[in-house]
């Protein structure tokens, strides 16, 4: 079973040598690709070195700052090519704790593309000011009603996919990025029959850094979602 732990990456440098040793650390088997967007502090450069040393860590480096969404895409394309069993997506900062990974791989044994959920039965995020936790639960709410797509938390971005999702989902016709991105890969999964399972998380918000978190991205899932309605609407998955 070969699994690649995809990290987008932009001025992480604070987090980035921590959270390859804590993956690592929790989950030896599986490799990781780091797509950085020619961050400015050198994590880029940082991972080129250690990929020298240790052949389980891969970089692809681009050219500027591109977006979540496109950096996941090329890292979906790239697990396919490698022929990967399973990809996950996964933040540098450590709101994604690398002591799930374990979890996420036993429990996508009996499913498709599996979702680390901060809303399954309570909510769980840790950090977050009132005003950013209300915008997240009620964006998902308003995105599971509008696209028709049964799912707690739509936008979480600690994911495990299995080859067949990535192989069966149209990834040239997803563009957005963001957490839009998120809303679009589980829609298209969920519609075209895969077995999407949640299961619970604690996100915790970042330490180090700074958050890449924006009005643009908040607009662009607001008007996604009726887009993926018409699709739904009109049957359009083919």
């Amino acid at each position: 079973m070969k699994a690649l732990v995809i990290i987008p990456t932009y001025n992480e440098i604070e987090n980035i040598e921590r959270i390859i040793e804590a993956i690592f650390s929790n989950a030896s088997s599986v490799d990781i690709l780091v797509i950085d967007d020619n961050s400015l502090d050198g994590t880029g450069k940082y991972v080129e070195e250690l990929s020298k040393k240790n052949p389980k860590v891969h970089i692809i480096h681009r050219e500027r700052k591109l977006g979540l969404g496109s950096a996941y895409r090329v890292g979906f394309k790239y697990a396919l090519k490698e022929k990967y069993d399973y990809a996950f997506e996964m933040d540098a900062d450590f709101s994604h704790n690398p002591e799930d990974i374990p979890r996420f791989l036993e429990k996508v044994k009996t499913c498709d593309l599996v979702i680390g959920s901060r809303y399954l039965n309570q909510i769980s995020i840790v950090n977050w000011p009132l005003s950013r936790l209300l915008l997240s639960y009620f964006a998902n709410f308003y995105a599971r009603i509008i696209t028709g797509t049964p799912i707690r938390d739509l936008t979480s971005g600690f994911k495990c996919y299995s080859r067949k999702v990535l192989e069966g989902i149209p990834l040239d016709r997803i563009c957005s990025d963001g957490y839009s991105f998120q809303i679009e890969t589980v829609f298209w999964a969920y519609h075209k029959k895969f077995d999407v399972q949640e299961m619970s998380i604690v996100f915790t918000d970042r330490i180090k850094g700074t958050s890449k978190m924006s009005k643009a991205i908040v607009c662009e899932a607001f008007w996604l979602v009726w887009k993926l309605r018409a699709v739904k609407l009109l049957h359009k998955y083919g």
